[in-house]
């Protein structure tokens, strides 16, 4: 039996300027809500697991289910909130006036989300439960299946894999972060 991750394509929303966190906040929504860019050729070892996958899973963000759709269109798609991105908190006070580029506000939030902040999204704690429940749906579903392959989130998917190491399957500790890269874990 064997899952496959694979972290979503390019996103096509770009736009790095200096931004305060309540326009951050709206930064996320336009990157959640823009597709991905689409490439002349995607990596050989991931087309391979797609074209050879029994069950095809994505988060139900639009990038996430657009990558799958460029990356193999033959084959019927699962989409569930189960598998999405996780959050970030936001925000407010005597942060308002502080700019900082998208990227510097991702590894801020990030860093403050890890370390227990929460504020507007789901906890680090309650991500991680979610994600033994992702974990627990990919394993029943390859039990089925034998080859499953998830188009979902890097910081996501890095939870996942925790998980399923955890639970006796064989495979890298960090799963690949790189658009369209693809990690496997066996059993």
């Amino acid at each position: 039996m064997e899952i496959s991750l694979i972290r979503h394509g390019r996103s096509k929303w770009v736009q790095n300027d200096w931004i305060t966190s309540k326009q951050f906040e709206n930064w996320v929504t336009r990157y959640n809500d823009h597709g991905v860019y689409a490439e002349e050729t995607y990596p050989v070892e991931t087309q391979k697991k797609l074209e050879t996958a029994n069950m095809v899973y994505t988060s139900d963000l639009y990038r996430s289910r657009e990558s799958a759709k460029l990356l193999i269109s033959t084959v019927d798609i699962v989409s569930d909130s189960l598998f999405r991105e996780v959050e970030l908190p936001t925000l407010s006070g005597i942060f308002s006036k502080v700019r900082l580029q998208p990227r510097g506000w991702t590894v801020l939030m990030r860093c403050l989300w890890v370390a227990g902040f929460s504020s507007g999204c789901e906890s680090f704690s309650d991500a991680k439960s979610r994600a033994k429940l992702a974990a627990e749906k990919l394993v029943r579903s390859a039990g089925k299946s034998q080859s499953v392959v998830l188009v979902g989130h890097g910081f996501f998917n890095i939870l996942i894999a925790k998980e399923l190491l955890q639970m006796g399957w064989t495979g890298v500790k960090r799963p690949a972060s790189k658009h369209w890269q693809i990690t496997t874990y066996t059993k």
